[in-house]
């Protein structure tokens, strides 16, 4: 049976674009037609730079494929509890870059975070103290009013492994402390699951906050050796931690019922975080992910 209310989508990451001028990945072109052949209808528009800035030049890309927006991505500027004249400045262009395609959701990623994906070296402690976590409250509420009064956007902030809000706890806390108004989230299972929370539980306890859903698995024998061993995330993921489903966990079918209960209308966008970029393999996991995913009722038609 189908779940009628829930869209499914994909993004630039599941082809190994994690940057927008990284040499060695994915063509943009190749993207999207590749997005296509594996029976997407939807995207989310990923590193901004990577695809086309000019809205009009875009547009007749993704029209010419049948491809609609679900949401832009804001990564690369950091958490907003600091450099915040940062985040916002590069938040704005890629809102502007959403409004005029005609999308609703902007996917802020708070990354980089407290520690280097390559060296694992920490560049801050992972846990804010009471004033920095203040200020990101304060920070949050500001980018989610902003981007709804004068975009008429709505944030969807992205839990991340090696970022301050990572775990349940942290992300629990989280929303519990920002206005419900502006801030919401962008469901991550991947990264959730990969500090261990239980995904259908969050869903369940804050049914009005799920606002856009990353869907993804984690392998948990990779990550129980980072926390072991106290690796970085992006170490994690060149291990070979993001897999394809149903092959990790969170369990899927457990995180649709949660997400069916809502009786919203979401997107649910496949982020597998593909790395090194391997050219011949995004096509066809991108293809047995659909599948798999359409064979739970999930269905990514407009």
């Amino acid at each position: 049976m189908a779940i009628r209310q829930l869209r499914l989508g994909s993004c630039p990451d599941s082809w190994g674009v994690w940057f927008a001028d990284d040499p060695l990945q994915t063509p943009w072109r190749r993207f999207l037609d590749e997005l296509t052949a594996a029976g997407y209808q939807w995207l989310e528009l990923g590193p901004y730079g990577y695809l086309p800035t000019d809205p009009g030049e875009l547009s007749d890309e993704l029209v010419s494929r049948g491809l609609s927006v679900a949401g832009g991505t804001v990564a690369g500027a950091g958490g907003p509890h600091k450099d915040f004249g940062t985040v916002v400045t590069e938040t704005r262009k890629v809102a502007e870059l959403t409004a005029a395609l005609g999308a609703e959701n902007l996917i802020f990623v708070p990354v980089p975070g407290y520690r280097d994906d390559v060296t694992g070296a920490y560049s801050e402690p992972a846990e804010l103290d009471p004033d920095r976590w203040k200020t990101l409250i304060g920070n949050s509420n500001t980018l989610g009013r902003m981007l709804f009064e004068e975009y008429g956007l709505r944030m969807r902030f992205h839990p991340h492994a090696d970022y301050h809000v990572e775990t349940q706890a942290q992300t629990e806390r989280f929303l519990d402390e920002t206005d419900p108004r502006f801030v919401s989230l962008c469901l991550d299972t991947g990264h959730l699951a990969y500090r261990r929370a239980d995904v259908p539980a969050i869903i369940r306890k804050y049914p009005d906050r799920i606002g856009y859903v990353h869907i993804k698995q984690m392998d948990p024998a990779i990550a129980d050796l980072a926390a072991a061993e106290d690796l970085a995330f992006g170490q994690a993921v060149a291990m070979g931690a993001s897999v394809e489903p149903p092959a990790g966990r969170p369990e899927v079918p457990p995180v649709l019922d949660a997400l069916a209960e809502l009786e919203a209308a979401l997107f649910v966008v496949v982020e597998q975080d593909m790395y090194p970029v391997d050219f011949d393999r995004p096509l066809p996991i991108a293809t047995r992910t659909r599948a798999y995913l359409n064979s739970l009722g999930l269905e990514g038609r407009k």
